[in-house]
């Protein structure tokens, strides 16, 4: 597993990259009231808004941390959010991308690197 600056975790299964957010991101937001995911077929740029999520706290903005065309969206969290919560990390995935350049999930930092960038004041 990867992870963003932005808080978004990658899992890549040979070419297909498993997005959502981060443990401490699902922490931060609260709880979710509803989820926005991308479109199948939808290409993405790394950095593109990809997905939106909701809280009681506020409204985010998913990024794409790779580039590729998303081949699966994960349509159950808008009926159950709260798996965002629940499972940020498993089952609250956002979408699966094919990525396109797969030394950008490389470039991602690993957990340890992102457990270090978290500990940063």
């Amino acid at each position: 597993m990867r992870f963003t600056k932005d808080h978004e975790w990658v899992a890549l299964d040979g070419d297909i990259a498993t997005v959502g957010i981060t443990a401490y991101a699902a922490e931060q937001l609260g709880d979710v009231v509803f989820v926005e995911v991308p479109d199948v077929g939808k290409t993405l740029t790394q950095g593109d808004g990809m997905a939106v999520v909701e809280s009681v706290k506020a409204a985010s903005d998913v990024y794409a941390p790779v580039s590729g065309e998303v081949v699966e969206a994960n349509g159950e969290l808008g009926g159950a959010p709260e798996t965002v919560n629940a499972a940020p990390e498993a089952g609250g995935w956002f979408a699966k991308i094919k990525v396109s350049d797969p030394a950008q999930v490389e470039a991602l930092m690993d957990r340890a690197a992102y457990e270090a960038f978290l500990g940063t004041p």
